[in-house]
């Protein structure tokens, strides 16, 4: 095992570790007193506002995308999930991101606070959708992290768009929604797609993602910096598919956070959001040692 892959895993380990356990001592079952009185401010973690922050528009693609802005740095992209909306991304996990990174949400074509058109909703137009917010919003790339039908689309940017790619980090994810490990997931988004209560910007998010053939052919050719991340609970998009596509992206992070389910962001928005910043604050050029 070469020391990067040790390190990599140091870092699951410890992030795991945060996740989800407590101080125990092996023999009296409690945390054991320190040894000299420690005194130390707890520093809140930051949440930003989502009602305290204005929505504003970009034209992309012959439609107006709804988005918000946070922190200053190099940019990120956070590409939501389905059904999912601006106001739906934790607001911890999102100010922790924001305080190294100047970061990006916004909506897909057709949810919350975004136009549409008469187009055929596809994977593939969400993707140029992100690409050219990109442009709208002045930048040639971006680092860019997506969740659930987020990742889906973000692999589809990658491969499509590998220009426009900085770092990549996939979280709960699936290189296709028509294998026997994601059958749950198929079942929720074919009846998303036909419920009369639901949106119709879900309908469209729905049949684009029916009708997606997904990425397994294009993941080894991935040459970005990517980190998978996945909850060892989620029923969604499980653990092993996510161990599968790690092995086909050559030189991938791979971060397990265990008893966590689908789109763990929500239940642990500090221990992701610090292992966002620690994989796109890692300079993988520097040697790691020998």
């Amino acid at each position: 095992m070469n020391k990067k892959l040790i390190a990599i895993l140091a870092i699951a380990f410890t992030i795991c570790l945060l996740a989800v356990a407590g101080c125990t001592d092996a023999t009296s079952g409690t945390c054991p007193a320190p040894t000299a009185p420690v005194v130390s401010a707890v520093q809140p973690h930051p949440a930003v506002s989502f009602n305290a922050t204005p929505v504003k528009y970009a034209q992309v693609n012959g439609i107006s995308l709804g988005y918000r802005e946070f922190g200053a740095g190099e940019p990120l992209l956070m590409v939501e999930g389905f059904g999912a909306t601006i106001d739906t991304w934790n607001q911890t996990f999102i100010g922790i991101l924001a305080t190294k990174y100047h970061v990006y949400t916004y909506d897909h074509r057709g949810m919350g606070y975004s136009g549409d058109n008469n187009a055929t909703p596809t994977i593939a137009q969400y993707a140029d959708d992100a690409a050219g917010l990109m442009t709208a919003l002045g930048y040639d790339s971006m680092h860019v992290y997506g969740v659930s039908m987020g990742s889906t689309v973000s692999q589809q940017l990658v491969i499509s768009h590998p220009e426009r790619v900085r770092k990549l980090v996939l979280d709960s994810v699936t290189y296709s929604i028509r294998i026997p490990e994601t059958k749950r997931l198929l079942l929720t988004i074919e009846a998303a797609g036909v419920d009369p209560n639901q949106t119709a910007g879900v309908h469209q998010e729905a049949q684009a993602n029916l009708a997606w053939n997904g990425s397994y052919a294009g993941l080894s050719g991935i040459q970005k910096d990517v980190m998978l991340v996945v909850g060892t609970d989620d029923v969604m998009t499980p653990e092993a598919v996510t161990v599968q596509m790690a092995g086909q992206i050559n030189g991938s992070w791979l971060v397990r956070f265990k008893g966590l389910p689908h789109v763990g962001s929500q239940y642990a928005p500090v221990e992701y959001g610090e292992n966002g910043l620690a994989f796109l604050g890692t300079n993988e050029s520097a040697p790691w040692g020998t």
